[in-house]
């Protein structure tokens, strides 16, 4: 599958669900989330794993999920869950599974293991063979060193997603450092921490022609922290972000979609350079700025969008 050929599905939101909790999947269920996904990973002690299977499939099988991605995420590859997280829901809910989640990817070999054993399953169950597609996270400071490489490991690969909390402990940052002052307080890192990563990673998202995702925002009590943490990464290109909690949703959806003003200037300036390609001219004039085809570029990504968004 090549990289136009992907489906683009909406992520404006991902709502993480425990699958220990019944409740909590129906309710995400009936959430406004583009993307719930299921987890069996960081939400779920080790004793409790194996019983969350059965209510991620359950769960996929019985409720009403609407337009929604449905999504689970399993355990990493290099721990004894992932074999069974894999067999065991795709077995059971093989057909109501849009994407797998792989948390803690080192290198492409982590996405190959998934692709390889979810196209065995898909054979033997009579699904479409690539049918599942895939989102991997970027939390290690192994994938971050290659992850263009990752980014095009796998046709069924959808989406990245940049995992700063286990970024932070391998790339042994002291993020509460308190020892160190300048005579007037703690020494801060002077900026975004994570721009560089998040750079890196939307770069290589979107040159491979995929979704560039951002972590989850721990203090959700705090929604003004998160919509500016939403807002940075939308700014440099990303598409979505994680919800831990269902009071982020609302926010994200509305960060990762165009404002009714962007889109009305969008309009504008589309309208303008037609006409004047119409007429024989290079370049527009609109309200005193100069348009050209290149400058138009950047307002046709917006219309695509609040297209994608339901906006238009």
């Amino acid at each position: 599958m090549t990289a136009s050929l992907r489906p683009r599905r909406l992520r404006r939101s991902e709502l993480s669900t425990p699958g220990t909790s019944t409740k909590m999947i129906a309710k995400a269920a009936a959430s406004a989330a583009d993307l719930v996904f299921l987890d069996l990973e960081d939400a779920v002690a080790p004793a409790q794993k194996a019983g969350a299977r059965k209510n991620i499939v359950d769960g996929l099988n019985d409720l009403d999920w609407g337009g929604k991605v449905r999504s689970y995420r399993i355990n990493g590859v290099h721990t004894s869950w992932c074999h069974d997280d894999l067999i065991e829901v795709v077995s059971g809910a093989g057909s109501n599974i849009d994407v797998i989640i792989i948390p803690k990817v080192k290198a492409p070999r982590d996405v190959w293991f998934v692709d390889d054993l979810v196209s065995q399953l898909e054979r033997k169950l009579g699904l479409e063979v690539g049918g599942i597609g895939l989102e991997v996270l970027v939390e290690e400071v192994e994938a971050l060193a290659c992850v263009e490489e990752i980014c095009r490991s796998s046709e069924r690969l959808e989406a990245v997603i940049l995992g700063v909390g286990d970024l932070s402990a391998s790339q042994g940052m002291r993020l509460r450092h308190l020892g160190v002052t300048d005579g007037e307080g703690p020494i801060q890192y002077p900026g975004d921490l994570w721009h560089f990563a998040r750079n890196r990673m939307i770069v290589a998202a979107r040159a491979a022609g995929m979704d560039a995702i951002d972590g989850p925002y721990a203090n959700f009590a705090n929604g003004k922290g998160y919509e500016r943490s939403a807002a940075w990464f939308s700014i440099m290109g990303g598409v979505g972000k994680w919800c831990i909690h269902p009071s982020q949703v609302d926010i994200a959806n509305r960060v990762f979609a165009p404002t009714p003003e962007e889109i009305a200037e969008a309009s504008d300036v589309v309208a303008a350079v037609r006409e004047a390609e119409a007429r024989g001219e290079g370049a527009a004039n609109l309200n005193g700025m100069m348009i050209d085809a290149a400058t138009t570029r950047v307002f046709e990504v917006t219309l695509a969008r609040a297209q994608q968004c339901g906006l238009l």
